[in-house]
């Protein structure tokens, strides 16, 4: 039987400016996700984790954390921008509207730049602007980043599955 290999994420030269890809996957945010992001880095703005204070604002309940949206987002994005590379900048990150735990976000990311590393040839680089976007298709989150990824030639050798022993033994 043949092994089939899985997907592997972008190289370099895999990236074309103009496309979009977007996350096959989406993430409901529960509420639990946010009150342990809030408290576990120490955010200590009672909108995301207070609901009495939340109350009394204009969103009449508690917020889900902007860094969490960010990481998330980012994270459903790994898969086909940066699982062959490493982010260099975060520009313009705008949080247009609001994001509450029940909501699911979704990613999207379109090429806007490319061009090849100047001082390290075995890597290009590659500048995205990334969208989540509500179950509704409202925008939560917009901004673009560079990400440092290699040449498909260059790098890291992929084939580090173990190879099974001998169950005869």
């Amino acid at each position: 039987m043949a092994v089939k290999p899985g997907w592997e994420g972008r190289y370099f030269e895999d990236f074309e400016i103009g496309d979009i890809y977007r996350c096959r996957l989406g993430r409901t945010i529960t509420e639990a996700d946010n009150i342990s992001f809030t408290l576990l880095t120490n955010n200590t703005n009672q909108i995301h984790f207070n609901s009495e204070y939340a109350k009394r604002t204009e969103f009449g309940r508690c917020l889900v954390n902007s860094a969490l949206t960010l990481a998330i987002v980012a994270g459903l994005g790994v898969a086909d921008v940066s699982e062959n590379g490493f982010a260099l900048g975060w520009d313009e990150i705008k949080l247009p509207n609001p994001l509450f735990a029940g909501d699911t976000i979704y990613s999207e990311s379109e090429v806007l730049e490319k061009r090849e590393s100047r001082s390290k040839p075995q890597w290009g680089i590659v500048k995205v602007r990334t969208r989540g976007i509500k179950q509704d298709g409202t925008v939560v989150i917009d901004y673009t980043r560079s990400v440092m990824v290699w040449k498909r030639a260059h790098a890291p050798k992929r084939d580090l599955f173990p190879e099974i022993k001998d169950e005869a033994k």
